[in-house]
């Protein structure tokens, strides 16, 4: 396992506790570096592997948001 992968693996619960602690969070790319200290390359190997997993959806302004959220 590379080290990405791993680091994507520890904060995958991290990350989708926060989404399901506040059902209402968005958050940008940077926003989500910015909240857990990521880097880019971990940030978005953790965003792809949740929005993959149908967890979160991208809207099209770029803002990360659990799939049963109402993005209107």
């Amino acid at each position: 396992m590379s080290d990405i992968q791993t680091a994507v693996v520890d904060w995958l619960p991290i990350v989708r506790g926060e989404f399901l602690e506040m059902p209402g969070l968005r958050l940008t790319k940077p926003q989500v570096q910015r909240l857990w200290g990521v880097d880019t390359v971990t940030c978005d190997a953790l965003l792809d592997e949740l929005v993959n997993r149908n967890f979160l959806k991208r809207t099209p302004k770029g803002v990360y948001a659990r799939v049963d959220a109402d993005c209107s």
